[in-house]
């Protein structure tokens, strides 16, 4: 029995959730740019970045429910009964850490839609500052970080450097610092949370936590959407309440379900990267590059399909720089592994 435990709960390997995760945000991105670009369905305009929100959060909630159900992922959350039902329910802390992927799940799709500014570019900005988080949870969390994790660090950090220098700085639409500001708010809030109370070997612990979690961040993302909405007194908050309303009644919406499942799976493996019982040193770095790669291969695909700009040379030099990164993370604990006492040595 426990041996047929133990193989129920062997976990993936790591670097084959990441390659996944890779590959996913390929079309995620392409899609979500591609919306924001070009008119789609019966529209005559493009959608804009707040319009497209309210339905994308609709049908990853949808979906990410779905997934829990077929899973059976619901039965490892706390529960409460209520009226005799048992219900799941989040703690204080998952609760918490809902509030921080929240303020995630508005501002990553947001990134992708503002003129000017080329996804590789928003992705090295909002990655990079998550680098220099990492290890600060880790510090004041008291995990070690290893010599490989901080190097990897480095290298990042130099590809953000290299590509903010070749662009000439941030310069960048008002939203999109704001934007930038509320997702490093939420990441940091996020990542000490999960890294107090899930960061273990544990397989059911980063259930519980991801159940918990995400049955609420997706329904208090819409519900302040949807205040915001209710407020409409700005051109911002007037997009999102056309979001709520017209969009669904074009036949843009069709292109937006692929988006919602898109984003779903990504949730899911980057849960399972992040919650690696290793630092945030370590898991935060080989996290984010997956997705900035993701990032330059999208925008490959959309300069194929759509003729916008490809990569620049400084860009490309980043990327290199963070598949280096990656393979520094993925090789160096196997090396780094104390040998095993020979029977001679132990005698």
């Amino acid at each position: 029995m426990n041996q047929e435990k133990q193989i129920k709960d062997k976990k993936l390997p790591l670097e084959l959730i990441v390659f996944a995760y890779f590959l996913v945000w390929i079309p995620y991105i392409a899609l979500t740019r591609g919306l924001t670009n070009t008119p789609h369905g019966n529209m005559t305009r493009p959608l804009k970045g707040l319009e497209f929100i309210p339905v994308s959060l609709t049908l990853v909630l949808v979906f990410i429910y779905l997934f829990f159900t077929v899973s059976g992922w619901w039965k490892f959350a706390h529960h409460r009964v209520i009226f005799g039902i048992s219900v799941p329910c989040p703690t204080k802390w998952t609760l918490l850490s809902a509030v921080g992927s929240s303020m995630l799940l508005v501002t990553v799709p947001l990134s992708y839609t503002f003129a000017g500014v080329s996804i590789p570019f928003i992705q090295l900005l909002m990655r990079g500052d998550v680098l220099l988080i990492a290890p600060i949870v880790d510090v004041v969390s008291g995990r070690k970080v290893r010599w490989y994790s901080w190097v990897a660090l480095a290298m990042v950090a130099v590809a953000l450097i290299i590509t903010i220098w070749d662009r000439g700085g941030f310069f960048l639409p008002p939203l999109c610092i704001v934007a930038i500001v509320i997702y490093t708010i939420g990441y940091f809030l996020r990542l000490g949370i999960m890294t107090k109370i899930a960061k273990t070997p544990d397989p059911s612990t980063m259930k519980r936590y991801f159940v918990e979690e995400q049955m609420v961040t997706y329904l208090l993302a819409i519900l302040v959407l949807g205040l915001l909405a209710l407020i409409g007194q700005f051109d911002a908050l007037l997009e999102i309440r056309w979001g709520f309303v017209e969009v669904w009644q074009s036949g843009a919406v069709w292109w937006i379900v692929p988006v919602g499942l898109f984003t779903a799976i990504l949730a899911v493996y980057a849960a399972q990267i992040l919650l690696d019982e290793r630092e945030n040193t370590f898991c935060v770095p080989i996290e984010r590059s997956a997705s900035i790669l993701g990032g330059i291969a999208a925008t490959y695909l959309l300069a194929t399909i759509y003729g916008t700009p490809p990569p620049t040379n400084a860009e490309l030099v980043g990327a290199v720089i963070l598949i280096a990164a990656i393979a520094l993370l993925s090789l160096a604990p196997r090396f780094s592994r104390p040998k095993p006492m020979s029977l001679a040595t132990k005698g």
